[in-house]
């Protein structure tokens, strides 16, 4: 009896996903609930667990193929492991063979050629085409340099090992000729768009086009903040759990600027404005597979232990990948930080359809007047982008320098100032 594995429910408005990759292969064991296949939709990447125990049979959905809701990805055939596997090949077949699927024919001598090769161990992350070349023109792609994608050798790698002859191919040192623009197109590595780094496409320039986007700024002495973090972070930590870092601070100096300025923490709606008496702050979190932003909800209903935590959650869970479609949607304002990869200075776009977004940026010590003197202090430049049909211009400042004047002096966070 065989069991249909299919696109479950990912999430409200999802209607369809991409196959990202297959971790089993037909004829392998499968457990049940054992992840068996990875579906990446415009938000999250989710994977999709085995509904029973037995052998993979069939894959009907492969990888990059866009699916709906409800299709069939493929079945399970209940039974011993191995029970549907494919006919193993004959031992006796040459080790030079190629792929599986591949007929193993007589090798002919030809004249005045190179001897054909077999493919280095470890070949199946190599590209057919470059598998296939190695075969015939006896040249190892172990030994070529590659220049695509993680150091992947590419089929225009081969060709100009190859033109190169394998005395040059295989010494990594000797030198190059200069490519000619004619070869561009064999060197290059074209990578389809996941669905994510579509849809992060297509949302910024999305808001570009629709919110007249303005950015004002202003730089933020962290000097106090700092002080404050040196002084409690090992009994902050020691009693909550978590490291005490920036965000918890940055996101109680927005709510309290966003409730004096609540215009930043609105949206358009049509011809409507639409303004939150609430304060779901969106946290932007770099990861390997693009820009991912879940949502800390009522964080002024929060902690600073507990914005922490929760934030310190959502970035584990979107490296591994584990973000929910919920945990992303319905924010008011967003946080950016570009500082943790040195930034110095940046214009972030707005997160549609929110009208306001903080950018966050590296401190670094400057020189700056003070009281009639100069001194050194760390000092971080903040930016805010803002939708100036919703926002004037004094009321994008004024939330500013509030955010500002709120991290120079943490008191007024605590005593709501």
């Amino acid at each position: 009896m065989a069991t249909e594995i299919r696109v479950p429910t990912l999430g409200e408005s999802v209607t369809e996903a991409t196959i990202g990759k297959w971790f089993k292969k037909p004829g392998d064991a499968v457990k049940a609930d054992e992840p068996l296949v990875e579906l990446e939709t415009d938000k999250v990447t989710v994977e999709v667990p085995a509904p029973a125990a037995g052998v993979l049979q069939e894959i009907i959905a492969k990888d990059g193929q866009t699916v709906t809701i409800g299709a069939i990805l493929g079945s399970i055939k209940e039974g011993a492991a191995g029970a549907t596997a494919p006919a193993a090949k004959d031992k006796s077949a040459p080790a030079a063979a190629g792929r599986p699927d591949q007929k193993t024919e007589t090798a002919k001598p030809i004249a005045a050629g190179p001897t054909p090769v077999a493919p280095r161990a470890g070949a199946e992350g190599q590209a057919p085409s470059v598998r296939r070349l190695g075969a015939e023109s006896g040249v190892d792609p172990a030994n070529v340099s590659g220049t695509g994608r993680d150091g992947r050798v590419t089929k225009g790698d081969m060709l100009s090992a190859i033109e190169r002859g394998p005395s040059v191919s295989n010494a990594p040192s000797a030198q190059m000729r200069a490519p000619s623009p004619a070869d561009d197109a064999s060197r290059e590595e074209r990578v389809k768009m996941t669905r994510l780094r579509q849809t992060i496409a297509r949302r910024l320039k999305d808001a570009q086009n629709t919110a007249a986007m303005l950015t004002t700024f202003n730089d933020v002495d962290m000097s106090a903040v700092m002080k404050m973090r040196a002084e409690y972070k090992d009994a902050f930590e020691k009693k909550h759990g978590v490291k005490l870092g920036f965000m918890g601070f940055f996101v109680k100096a927005c709510i309290q600027a966003l409730k004096e300025v609540p215009a930043v923490n609105a949206e358009i709606d049509g011809t409507d404005l639409v303004y939150k008496n609430y304060y779901h702050i969106g946290v932007a979190v770099g990861t390997e597979k693009g820009l991912v932003v879940p949502v800390v909800r009522d964080a002024d209903r929060m902690s600073i232990a507990e914005i922490e935590k929760t934030i310190a959650d959502f970035g584990k869970r979107a490296r591994e990948g584990q973000l929910a479609i919920n945990d992303m949607q319905g924010g008011t304002f967003t946080i950016s930080n570009g500082g943790i990869y040195g930034s110095l200075l940046s214009t972030p776009i707005l997160n549609a359809p929110q009208s306001g977004i903080l950018g966050m940026h590296r401190i670094e010590e400057r020189p700056v007047a003070m009281k009639g003197q100069v001194v050194v202090k760390p000092m971080m430049y903040l930016a805010l982008s803002y939708d100036h049909r919703i926002v004037d211009g004094r009321e994008a400042v004024t939330c500013l320098v509030r955010i500002k004047e709120g991290l120079e002096d943490p008191a007024r966070l605590v005593l709501d100032l």
